[in-house]
């Protein structure tokens, strides 16, 4: 079961859609309050929805038919790095120019006991679906990061899985790490969705495949693949270090790491179309535009 944040008739609604494309409208004002309100019923945000739908019109509907928008406004998304192989053997690959000979702080970050967090965004420079991500005018090098999404409560529970995009200038950071934040950090550099998947309906959230395909011209530029399954760290260490000595907002996103990473000498330009995919929550798709 998803929740979804759609427009018709031209009002913005909440609902619930199970995996057979069964649509019913809930009757909150965000996505995050199905998981507060279920947690005052004392039930799961499961139990609570297939309550709520009893009784109420439910419809089939065509996932590309529907006006899908982002599915929660993050107050703030945080990211972790170096969590996948791959991801350090390209962050040592943009440290070192390519020579690879040397052990780097990503290294001993990944084998580290605290991992790597940073802020990514807040939700004035995040998107949805169907809406343009930047890239900086000041890069010459940036790709889009597919990562699993863990939607936290104010209490660090892991509540939904959505998936995210955590576009990334390759040489900003690359040339030193003091400048992470702008390798990372800027308008609509971070895209969330399409919707969220209820935590307790994924059976295994380390067996996940994920897909990054992009399209230039309208030909397929780039496509791979990767599981989750080769995440270094577990989701709750990741979430244990966020929240230690730190405020966490209700409906915060952390994004776990990219195990998948363009070729080197690839590089996005304006007008290239993202598609981010993860098995059983949906895929994002986000055209590219310049900052």
């Amino acid at each position: 079961m998803r929740i979804i944040r759609y427009v018709e008739d031209g009002i913005v609604k909440i609902g619930s859609i199970s995996d057979d494309l069964y649509l019913c409208e809930l009757d909150v004002r965000d996505a995050m309050d199905v998981f507060d309100q279920a947690q005052k019923a004392g039930q799961s945000a499961l139990s609570y929805i297939v309550a709520d739908r009893a009784g109420k019109e439910i419809k089939q509907v065509n996932w590309n038919e529907l006006e899908i928008i982002i599915p929660l406004d993050a107050p703030e998304v945080w990211a972790a790095g170096v969590t996948y192989g791959r991801s350090k053997e390209a962050r040592n690959y943009e440290a070192t120019n390519g020579k690879l000979d040397a052990l780097t702080f990503y290294d001993k970050v990944y084998d580290a006991v605290r991992p790597e967090l940073f802020m990514k965004s807040t939700a004035a420079r995040t998107v949805g679906p169907g809406q343009d991500v930047c890239i900086r005018n000041d890069s010459n090098w940036q790709v889009p990061e597919p990562e699993l999404g863990l939607v936290l409560s104010s209490s660090g529970e892991i509540v939904g899985y959505i998936v995210g995009n955590d576009m990334s200038s390759r040489d900003i950071e690359g040339e030193n790490p003091l400048y992470l934040p702008q390798a990372k950090v800027w308008r609509q550099s971070c895209s969330i969705g399409p919707a969220i998947r209820i935590a307790e309906t994924v059976d295994n959230p380390y067996l996940l495949e994920m897909t990054l395909r992009i399209y230039r011209d309208g030909q397929l530029v780039v496509e791979e693949s990767a599981n989750t399954s080769q995440l270094k760290r577990t989701l709750e260490e990741l979430v244990s270090f966020l929240v230690r000595d730190n405020v966490v907002f209700n409906g915060t996103v952390l994004l776990t790491g990219t195990c998948i990473v363009p070729p080197n000498q690839f590089t996005l330009v304006e007008h290239d179309l993202i598609e981010i995919e993860i098995e059983s929550i949906g895929k994002l798709v986000n055209s590219v535009t310049k900052a």
